[in-house]
Order: structure tokens, then C-alpha cells, then sequence
């Protein structure tokens, strides 16, 4: 039917040119943000399911720096149990010196005196081991703890303990001296435990400073394996893109062609009364 209030071909046309045009709008916003889903009205559900991992990817941010600072701390305290270790190993020979029948008192002195300078190096070292205000073999020892995920549920705590003088490690009294065969005996005895003690700690230290590397190359990757994820979902593929923008483009121009010719078909009314 010919009919100048109705153009149905027109409003096919139309309807036509505006569905391409949506297309076109959204396929020139993914080329411009990178994204397929760069809201949510985009894709509800990816849109929620990519911002929930891209908090979860910040979120292990804290946890590295978490684990980077109970590693510092850790590190500290190995170094101090490493240096108090050699001290003992100084102080050992010295005790065992002073030990010997028939030494002189000029002698005995001298290695009493050394023996002391190295006894209290060790309260010293203690009171330098301090990473950020944690002290890991201080009197009242830290403990080195990490977050161990996002949701800060779990951690992984590396106890401290402490290497004072006089304690269940470092078993050398506070007042240990070697100014005389008997007290070289006893001092010696006391050096040899702190040594074996302090040996164990280390080990112990050194397996957790481990545990804390190997967690931290961990989240290092699971932040990669969730950065890859979210733009598996919510990337735009710009080769499709590029060549959808182009299809469009075309299909944009035929679309107004076809409204034009439309338009122009309510023009043959006019014939039918010449």
C-alpha cells in the first residue's frame, strides 16, 4: 500500500541504522579503552566477577610487602645470630686457653679481659638487631609474621628467640668471667652449649627465611596468573575490533542510503495523481 502517513520501509530502514550505529558505538569504545567490558553495563556479571580479581591482584601487593618486611626482619636477626655465633666461636678458644694448668696470672688476666670484651659484644649485637621496631632475639623476642593471602586469614609467623645473655639459648651468664682455671671450666662448658643452641636457632631462622622467599615468588605469580585471567575476560580482541569497526562502517553507509531511498518512497504517491 502507497500511503503518505505510514513508510513502513522507512521505519525499517531506521530501525536498521540505529542498531548499527549501537554496534559502532560500542565497538569504537572497546578500541578506545583496550576493554570488551569496561563497565558494567557492558557485562554484569563479567564486569563484577574481572573487579573482584582486580582486588584480589591489589590485595597481593600488601601480602609481598607484608612478606618483604617480615623478611627484613628475619634476615636481621639471622645476621645478629650470625655474628653472636662468631663471637662464641672467639670466646670458645679463649675459655679453653684459660682453662690451661699453670698459667700465669699476667695471662689468665689478658684472656679474662678479652673473653669479657667479647661476652658483652654479644648484649651489644642484641641491642642493634632491630628491623622497624621488631627485635627478633631481643630479651622479649618478635616474631616475623606475613600475611599469607588476600583475605588475611592465615599468616606465616617465623618465632623469635632470644639470644640474651644467661637464657635458654645463650646459656653464658651475664657474669661469666675465665679469670680463674675453674671459671674457665665452667665458662667453657656454658660457650659449648650456647654454641650447639644457637646453631639449631639458625637452622630454624634459615628454613623460615626460606619458606618466606618461596611464598613471595608465589604470590609473584598468582598475581600474574590473575592479571592474565582478567584480561581473558574483559580485553577486547582489537584485530576482531578493527575488523567489525570496518564492516560497520560500510554497513552505516548503506544504512542511510536504504533510509534515503525509503524516505523518498513516499515521492511516487505524487505520480499517481499527474
Amino acid at each position: 500500500m502507497i500511503s503518505v502517513n505510514t513508510n513502513q520501509g522507512s521505519m525499517v530502514a531506521l530501525q536498521t541504522l540505529n542498531r548499527t550505529n549501537q554496534d559502532m558505538s560500542r565497538s569504537q569504545n572497546a578500541i578506545a579503552t583496550g576493554l570488551k567490558v569496561a563497565s558494567a553495563k557492558d557485562n554484569g556479571a563479567l564486569f563484577a566477577i574481572a573487579n573482584k580479581m582486580r582486588s584480589d591482584v591489589t590485595a597481593y601487593d600488601r601480602v609481598r610487602e607484608s612478606a618483604d618486611r617480615a623478611a627484613s626482619i628475619l634476615d636481621t636477626g639471622i645476621a645478629a645470630g650470625e655474628s653472636i655465633m662468631e663471637l662464641l666461636n672467639e670466646m670458645k678458644g679463649k675459655a679453653l686457653a684459660a682453662t690451661q694448668v699453670g698459667n700465669s696470672a699476667s695471662a689468665q688476666a689478658a684472656l679474662n679481659a678479652d673473653y669479657i670484651q667479647l661476652r658483652d659484644q654479644i648484649t651489644s649485637i642484641i641491642a642493634n638487631a632491630s628491623f622497624d621496631g621488631a627485635n627478633m632475639i631481643a630479651a622479649t623476642p618478635n616474631n616475623a609474621v606475613s600475611l599469607g593471602d588476600a583475605a588475611g586469614g592465615n599468616t606465616i609467623t617465623v618465632a623469635g628467640a632470644s639470644l640474651a645473655l644467661g637464657g635458654t639459648t645463650i646459656t653464658v651468664a651475664a657474669a661469666s668471667a675465665i679469670d680463674t682455671t675453674a671459671n674457665a671450666t665452667t665458662a667453657l662448658g656454658q660457650v659449648n652449649a650456647s654454641i650447639d643452641n644457637l646453631g639449631t636457632r639458625l637452622a630454624t631462622w634459615g628454613a623460615g627465611a626460606k619458606r618466606l622467599e618461596v611464598h613471595r615468588t608465589f604470590i609473584g605469580k598468582l598475581q600474574d596468573a590473575l592479571t592474565n585471567g582478567i584480561g581473558a575476560i574483559v580485553d577486547a580482541d582489537l584485530a576482531k575490533e578493527s575488523a567489525r569497526l570496518q564492516a560497520l562502517q560500510v554497513k552505516q553507509q548503506l544504512g542511510v542510503q536504504a533510509l534515503s531511498i525509503a524516505n523518498n518512497s513516499s515521492q511516487t504517491a505524487l505520480s499517481l495523481f499527474r
